[in-house]
């Protein structure tokens, strides 16, 4: 398995890379960050991309989709990390909806890991926006018990992962090998 998959990411806060070397370990294959792919890429069968989830978008797809077909990916499976719980079926299906098309929802095998908030790696503008949603949402005067644990989500670091949400990625790559 190692001959025929790599493992790229993308990552902010910790969570995505934490997820890609957890991949890497469990199918003893490579693991770069996306900016230290490797020139050519065709000598694997699979590419295995995973970013963040931001503000609803699944974060640098567009740039590693390029990357990728530019070095000669033959085969993508991608994962996206977040702060929603796993269960958020509706909003993370909007989420690939939203962030890849027909086409690529068709042949992209995909997956959610949560993984949760931390505002001590965050940048300045993100942790900025994070904590004034929270804020303008904790003033609201008719909150819903959805807003209520959308303020509560928000309002600090917390850590939602754990090692055994790769399993259907593993276990999707390797039945693709």
């Amino acid at each position: 398995m190692k001959d025929q998959v790599i493992v790229l990411y993308n990552s902010h806060t910790g969570f995505t890379q934490r997820y890609a070397e957890l991949i890497g370990k469990e199918l003893g294959c490579p693991v770069r960050a996306l900016k230290d792919a490797p020139a050519d890429l065709s000598q694997y069968g699979v590419v295995v991309f995973g970013s963040r989830l931001h503000a609803g978008i699944f974060d640098s797809w567009k740039k590693a989709k390029k990357l990728l077909a530019k070095r000669g990916a033959k085969k993508l499976v991608v994962y996206a990390t977040g702060a929603m719980p796993n269960e958020a079926e509706e909003q993370i299906q909007k989420v690939w909806e939203q962030n890849l098309t027909p086409e690529e929802r068709n042949s992209i095998p995909r997956f959610y890991l949560q993984a949760g908030l931390c505002y001590e790696k965050m940048g300045g503008v993100d942790r900025a926006m994070m904590k004034v949603a929270a804020w303008a949402m904790g003033r609201k005067k008719a909150k819903t018990a959805e807003d209520e644990a959308f303020v509560n989500a928000i309002s600090s670091s917390y850590d939602i992962s754990d090692p055994t949400y790769i399993q259907p990625l593993v276990d999707c790559l390797r039945e693709l090998e």
